[in-house]
This record gives C-alpha cells, structure tokens and sequence, in this order.
C-alpha cells in the first residue's frame, strides 16, 4: 500500500498499472495536476487467506487549496508470476 501511495505521489504510472491485477487495471490513468499528497495513514491490514488480504487506509491531500481524505478499503490478491510472489491491488470501496 506505502508503495503505490508513493507512486501517486510521483505520478509514477507504470508502477501503478504494473502492481494493478490484470481483470481490474485500468488502461491508462490520469493524474490531477493540482493534487499535493500530504501523508497516509494505514489503519489496518488483514489476511483473508493465502492468496488475499485487506488494507484500510487515509490518504490526505490538497486540492485547489482544499483539503481532501480518501478513505479506503482495498483488496490484494497474490499471484505467482515468473517464480516471484506479488501482490496486487484488486479494487477499492471508498468510505
């Protein structure tokens, strides 16, 4: 979670989309030129089972001069891929 909330940070697209599950990546992401990140907050983590796992996070920034929280839950899913165990993110529900 620290490392894709680090790629928003730098707008580090193939990042993203490279630790984003295949039935869920999107094609191409956009980022909001106005956007400053302002820190994370990870509030819990679980492991359904081997092969999944939850995060639930904050994520705060500023926007046109606003502050902004994205509150989260996410899904994980571990794959294998070339012998090397990842991680991937699945999707979300917003609070």
């Amino acid at each position: 979670m620290r490392s894709r909330y680090s790629s928003f940070v730098r707008e580090d697209t193939s990042y993203l989309l490279a630790t984003w599950h295949p039935t869920t990546r999107p094609v191409s992401l956009e980022f909001e030129m106005s956007v400053k990140w302002l820190g994370l907050e990870v509030r819990s983590h679980r492991t359904l089972d081997i092969g999944h796992a939850e995060v639930e996070f904050v994520a705060r920034s500023r926007f046109q001069g606003r502050a902004t929280r994205l509150h989260e839950l996410s899904r994980f899913k571990r794959e294998e891929i070339d012998g090397l165990t990842r991680w991937f993110y699945l999707d979300g529900v917003i609070y």
